[in-house]
This record gives C-alpha cells, sequence and structure tokens, in this order.
C-alpha cells in the first residue's frame, strides 16, 4: 500500500515551547493532540512523509515542489532564533512526481524557489514528527491558487508516485482554519469563521472529502483560512482508500481555529472516488446555473464563447426586450471560474448605442483583457459563471456618511485617477474598507483627497 495514513494538523508558531514560553498552555488540547497524531504516523512506520505548507513558495497558478537535498529553517522571526530544524528531501521522490504531473498536465515542479529555508508551517509538523522518533526524510510542497479538482489531482499523483517507488508515505497536510473567530483576535471576527470551522470539523470526524471539495469559495474567503487546499492534496492522495478518520481536537482562544485530524487508511473503497464526483457535482451545477441564466448574462455568454471559439464578434440576438436595446447603460461584466474571479470589466458610463452592445463589448473585455488575468481559452468556456451589473448613472456625494457597501458602489476620483468598486462584494464589509480598494485600484494614495461618488447596480446572474 502506497500510502499509510494522513494526518490534518495546525501550525501557530507558540505551539513551541521556546515561543510560547507557556503561553502554549492555553491550547494544550492542540499539544496533546499534535503529540498523538504525530505518533500516529510514527507507527505506520513510512519509508517517507510529504508535508504540505501554505507557508513555501506559491503561484497563482503552479505548485511548487522543494528541491534539494534538504533545508533547515529556524523560529527567529517568532523570537526563538536558536531553535532549528533541520529536513531531508527525497530527490528521486521530487523529481518522479515532477515527471508524472508533467505527463498529466498538472502545473508542478521544482522551479522558482524564492526561499529555501523551511517554513514554520513545515517545521512545526516535522519538529512533533521528530519528537515522536521520525528520522526520515520528506517532501515539501506549496498549494496554488488552481481549483480543488487539481490540487486533489496532485494528491493522486503523490500517491502514484509512491505506489511507482515501491515506497509507502504518511500525508501531513499543515493548515490552520478560519483567522476570523473572535472580535479581539488578530484578524477580527467574521460571522462565515465558525460556520467553516464547523464544517472542517465534520469534515475531520467523518472522512467526508465530497464536503471538503465543494466548499463554498465564499465561505472560505470569508473565514480567511489557510488549510483548504492542504487539506484539497490529502483528499487526492487517499482517493479510492477506506480510511478511518478522526477529529483528535479542536479549539480557538486565540481568534484562529486548530484543528487536528487522523485518518489512518484500513483498505480499498473505490466508492471513496471523491475527485470524479466533485467533478460530476461541478457538471450539474453548471448546468443548471446556466439552464436559468437571465437574457443579460445569456448576451455575454454569446459574446464570449463566440470571440474565443472564432475570434469574430456575435451579432444581438432578435427579439431582445427594449430594455436592452432602447437603453443606454454602463455594465460590469464579472467572470468566475470555480468560486474565484476570472475578469471583470466594465463602463461607469454608457459607450455604445444600446445596453444590448455594452454587454457584448464588455464580456470580450472581462474574458480577454482584465491585466489580473491571462485570457480566457477555450477549454475554461463551460466552466465560466458570468455576472451582468447594470449601472445608475452615477451621483457626486458629499462624504462617506452616504454610502453603504450593500447598496452602493462607490467611484473615488482625483484628478485624472479614478477607481471603482462595485456594491455587495464578497469581503467587503464596511464603508472605509470600500473605499480603500477603489483608491488602491485607481492608484490613489490613502492621504490624498479625492470626490466621491456612489451608484447602484441592478445585477443579473
Amino acid at each position: 500500500m502506497s500510502i499509510l495514513g494522513a494526518i490534518a494538523v495546525p501550525h501557530p508558531p507558540l505551539i513551541m515551547p521556546e515561543v510560547g514560553r507557556g503561553e502554549e498552555r492555553r491550547i494544550q488540547k492542540t499539544i496533546d493532540a499534535y503529540h498523538e497524531a504525530s505518533a500516529r504516523i510514527v507507527r505506520l512506520a513510512p519509508d517517507l512523509v510529504v508535508i504540505t505548507s501554505p507557508h513555501t513558495t506559491m503561484y497563482a497558478d503552479y505548485f511548487h515542489i522543494s528541491p534539494g537535498a534538504g533545508a533547515v529553517g529556524d523560529f527567529g522571526q517568532f523570537r526563538a532564533a536558536g531553535l532549528f530544524v533541520r529536513a531531508t528531501y527525497d530527490e528521486r521522490f521530487v523529481r518522479r512526481l515532477s515527471e508524472l504531473a508533467k505527463a498529466a498536465g498538472v502545473p508542478a515542479g521544482t522551479l522558482g524557489e524564492r526561499h529555501p529555508e523551511l517554513d514554520h508551517a513545515t517545521m512545526i509538523p516535522l519538529r512533533y514528527l521528530q519528537e515522536a522518533g521520525y528520522t526520515g526524510s520528506i517532501v515539501r510542497i506549496g498549494f496554488s491558487g488552481l481549483s480543488a479538482a487539481t490540487h486533489y489531482r496532485l494528491g493522486q499523483l503523490i500517491a502514484r508516485t509512491a505506489a511507482e517507488l515501491g515506497l509507502s508515505i504518511a500525508f501531513v497536510a499543515s493548515g490552520d482554519l478560519s483567522h476570523k473567530l473572535k472580535d479581539d483576535g488578530p484578524y477580527g471576527f467574521a460571522a462565515d469563521g465558525p460556520v467553516f470551522d464547523a464544517r472542517m470539523q465534520d469534515v475531520f470526524a467523518s472522512g467526508d472529502f465530497l464536503k471538503l471539495l465543494t466548499t463554498p469559495a465564499d465561505l472560505a474567503e470569508n473565514a480567511a483560512e489557510c488549510g483548504l487546499r492542504s487539506f484539497w492534496i490529502m483528499a487526492g492522495a487517499l482517493d479510492r482508500l477506506a480510511v478511518d478518520a478522526e477529529l483528535l481536537s479542536y479549539e480557538g482562544p486565540f481568534g484562529v481555529g486548530y484543528g487536528v485530524a487522523s485518518f489512518r487508511v484500513t483498505g480499498r473503497d473505490d466508492a471513496r472516488n471523491f475527485g470524479e464526483q466533485y467533478e460530476a457535482a461541478e457538471r450539474r451545477r453548471l448546468a443548471a446555473i446556466k439552464e436559468n441564466e437571465d437574457i443579460y448574462v445569456r448576451l455575454a455568454r454569446l459574446s464570449l464563447e463566440t470571440f474565443v471559439q472564432s475570434h469574430g464578434y456575435a451579432k444581438l440576438p432578435d427579439g431582445l426586450p427594449s430594455e436592452l436595446t432602447d437603453v443606454q447603460a454602463g455594465a460590469f461584466v464579472s467572470l468566475k471560474k470555480e468560486g474565484q474571479l476570472r475578469g471583470c470589466i466594465g463602463t461607469i458610463l454608457p459607450t455604445k448605442a444600446s445596453l444590448a452592445e455594452e454587454i457584448l463589448h464588455n464580456a470580450i473585455s472581462a474574458g480577454t483583457q482584465d491585466p489580473r488575468f491571462s485570457p480566457v481559452t477555450a477549454d475554461e468556456l463551460p466552466h465560466l459563471v458570468y455576472d451582468v451589473d447594470v449601472l445608475t448613472t452615477p451621483e457626486r456625494i458629499a462624504d462617506a456618511s452616504q454610502l453603504d457597501v450593500k447598496r452602493y458602489g462607490v467611484i473615488v476620483e482625483s484628478g485624472s485617477r479614478r477607481g471603482l468598486l462595485l456594491p455587495d462584494l464578497a469581503g467587503v464589509d464596511n464603508v472605509q474598507q470600500q473605499i480603500d480598494i477603489a483608491r488602491r485600484k485607481g492608484n490613489i494614495g490613502p492621504n490624498e483627497h479625492v470626490t466621491l461618488y456612489r451608484f447602484e447596480v441592478v445585477r443579473h446572474v
């Protein structure tokens, strides 16, 4: 059997006595569970441990696998410069995993290392393993901004690499849960924080990895989690395997959720093909969304799909309602892929003869000209979800007291520079935050005088 088991663990630096200096006793349940989880891994006697970390080198579109013979790190940034952790890497495993990933079309490898030293999200679980008696090598992998399905496929490739090399491995998914559990915590409170953590506790206790993979993107973002992608890769490594899942502990006294879980492999179970189940569920979800799109969104989809597939421009369909053909208005078209923004371009005031033409034009711009993203490809088209926001004419306001983040979008203007933010966006909770983001989008400094405008939108989905 290539993979013997896995654990999911947090990485609070103060859990190290040299850092916590007594404060760690406030998370004693986590410490005790960490010791137990580490001991379980050591008792499995793996040839190798794979650790996924959110704090090693990370790219939006690439999984970085740490290269070389090994690395060392210390806790100097946490007031414990004398505390070192050393790791030996399995170079043969890294090389073969990189080869398999390339062949499978999963962007992963050893390119682009920025910081070779070990990060704390790797060092903490590794030290616990070493204290429990583990003396073997590791593979350290960062995650990416790619989809849940792609993270899962990387996990499958990790298990396949172990099988090809004749190695038995254990998997350590390093990751905290929500960082927004308490008002007096370092990141404040968000209502989705406890909701996200409750969901992860259920996943850890049940081993329901479909629930893990289908975690709503907005929920994860609002909760400010850092471990979800680690857990996705772990789930892929356990694809089609029966596991004895156990939540060993959960607590969050400092406003950050710490969950410790153990997954012991007990055999094969082809019904636990969660990657395939997730992709089937995604196809059904996207089909239902497309079936229920209104005419505004169907127009945006028609425009972008026509342009990407044929490099031509869609003609306005016959029979459009007069609200599209006889009205001029600014409009924004937003694209999302697997819950993540994939492009957003729009016009504040109308630039075309009709709203319908405005949408046709802006849909192409959102898919091909948003400077934050590469142009949409034909393969991506079936996975896109569209929103169309039709704007009212912006009105100048005296000050921020006349704004409401749910009702009004904002335009900040300083000379020729202008920044805009739509209303009712996930993660934008107050007016000052809304203005600050609009300033940054317009390249306007925080202390520069601005003129404020507000507008409303009608959102079409």
